[in-house]
């Protein structure tokens, strides 16, 4: 038929032939489109992601093309989910496991103006995955960890909160809450009121900034206004009057920048006449006009005026510029040492290299950091609490298995991010206990919580009559810690320890030691 068909001639055609010619090309473009697609696969960014501004965007349990610097990492997590759900589809013995999902949204790619390093990145998913490696191994349900790119900037936030929030709704292994929020920008803020409408609890692993609240938003490290008690405390241990000055990012969407700048203000201007002392520069986090980490004025100044105390409002990537061009300077004819007052989860390594801390010399400079985590917790010189030992074990073996870089631990990122990540699991632990024993059944299966269940754990409060209640705080890695209970606090964490790091180390006493609480009494956190 086809045959005769293309024999005659195109004139000759009618209705019907010229229908079957289209037809059959429609067909054959259809037939091209899906081999093409076949023979491709699913593309760099899977079945479950859509590239968006060139990076992956959504949520997966699947390995993806993200950062070079994090793919092996990135593989290891798809490797344990699939076993999680190998364990409920065809258990190798025994009942099935059930499991729920824990979502870790945040960039999986970086660029020069990105809030988050490759190297912030790679140890933030390492501490992670150290979390879903032990919930793993213990008893209870097991844990999914599904990675929720938003983009390089957190941008792109909108379509994976339309996501996680059906992932919710699953009855069979439901998403019971989210990790991974690393930066104070009004991007995150969106994206957490966006998470918290849907009632989705969510952690924040490294989010400083005391302004970044939502019912639903929980905080394991110290906002800046309590970094900032603690940096007080510190000073107050040395009476000696000193000569201030204030050094301040002035990019209006840096959340933490301002944030942190209105906070040195608060606590500190007036003793240190910070009004008539600072400079402002423009960072290299984000996209404004001008050109970055201009800190001649600030550097000026601080010569002239012999200023020997300087707080630092802005992120650590600028600070090394900063030290370097007072370095230039040398030391000013200063009679005392600098001392660069500044808050951060850890001590970032680019300030503790060998080049840099020969440039803090040359400058009679040390730098002085609020910490969430001492770099000394992971060389095992101290110890914040029993949680610190399974986390370092774990970590070793990912360490044996990945490349992580220079000093992986010390800027505090793989510690929260294990932490938040095993916030959520102790939640469901303690859910999946409570449910099993209302029960009442006798079936081997264990109850499968929804994200209100573990929500409605996670605001019991914790603390009572200077204790962790019913063992309700969270054994973490950077210590014993836990929350006060809905609409106290804001829902960041109590009696979080906040060492004070000093670089070079010298002689400088440690000091009184700050943890984190709502009221005035020390007394009222646990030992």
């Amino acid at each position: 038929m086809l045959v005769r068909l293309f024999r005659r001639h195109p004139r000759e055609w009618g209705p019907v032939e010229w229908t079957a010619v289209v037809g059959l090309g429609a067909l054959i473009a259809v037939t091209i489109t899906v081999v093409v697609g076949v023979a491709r696969g699913p593309g760099r960014c899977g079945d479950d992601l859509r590239e968006i501004n060139g990076d992956c965007v959504g949520v997966t349990e699947k390995a993806f093309e993200a950062d070079p610097g994090i793919a092996s990492l990135i593989k290891a997590v798809a490797q344990e989910n699939a076993r999680v759900k190998q364990g409920w589809e065809s258990p190798p013995s025994g009942p099935k496991i059930p499991y729920v999902r824990i979502a870790l949204m945040m960039p999986f790619t970086s660029d020069e103006h990105s809030a988050m390093t490759t190297d912030m990145i790679r140890r933030g998913l390492a501490g992670t995955l150290a979390a879903q490696r032990q919930a793993n191994r213990s008893g209870g349900p097991r844990f999914q960890l599904l990675l929720a790119p938003d983009g390089r900037n957190l941008d792109a936030w909108e379509p994976v909160v339309a996501r996680l929030a059906q992932l919710a709704e699953d009855t069979e292994a439901p998403l019971v809450g989210v990790s991974g929020i690393p930066s104070s920008t009004p991007e995150t803020r969106k994206a957490i009121t966006a998470l918290s409408a849907r009632k989705i609890p969510t952690v924040g692993p490294v989010i400083t900034a005391a302004s970044m609240n939502s019912p639903y938003f929980f905080k394991t490290s110290p906002n800046n206004d309590e970094f900032a008690r603690a940096l007080k405390l510190h000073l107050g241990d040395k009476p000696t009057r000193q000569k201030g000055f204030l050094v301040w990012d002035n990019r209006k969407d840096d959340v933490y920048s301002q944030n942190l700048r209105s906070v040195f203000e608060k606590h500190f201007a007036e003793e240190y006449d910070l009004t008539d002392h600072s400079s402002n520069f423009v960072g290299s986090s984000g996209t404004d006009q001008g050109v970055p980490q201009r800190f001649d004025d600030a550097v000026q100044k601080i010569c002239q005026e012999k200023s020997d105390i300087v707080f630092f409002a802005g992120r650590d990537q600028d600070l090394p510029a900063l030290i370097e061009q007072l370095a230039e300077k040398g030391s000013c004819e200063r009679t005392t040492p600098v001392r660069i007052l500044k808050i951060g989860i850890g001590l970032e390594p680019t300030l503790t290299t060998e080049a840099l801390t020969r440039r803090l010399a040359e400058a009679k400079a040390v730098i002085v950091n609020a910490s969430s985590v001492d770099p000394a917790w992971g060389d095992g010189k101290k110890n914040p609490g029993k949680g610190l030992g399974p986390f370092l074990d774990l970590f070793k073996e990912i360490e044996s298995q990945h490349e992580l870089g220079d000093k992986p631990l010390d800027d505090g990122y793989a510690f929260m991010y294990h932490d938040a990540f095993a916030l959520l699991t102790n939640a469901v632990d303690r859910t999946v206990t409570e449910l099993d024993q209302d029960d009442g059944q006798t079936s081997n299966t264990l109850p499968v919580p929804t994200k209100d269940d573990v929500y409605n754990t996670l605001i019991l409060p914790s603390i009572a009559d200077g204790s962790c209640s019913i063992n309700n705080c969270l054994i973490g890695a950077a210590g014993s810690y836990g929350f006060e209970g809905p609409g106290e606090n804001d829902q960041w964490a109590v009696c979080k320890p906040v060492p004070i790091v000093v670089h070079p180390p010298g002689e400088q006493s440690p000091g009184p030691l700050y943890r984190t609480y709502r009221g005035d009494s020390r007394s009222a956190c646990p030992s």
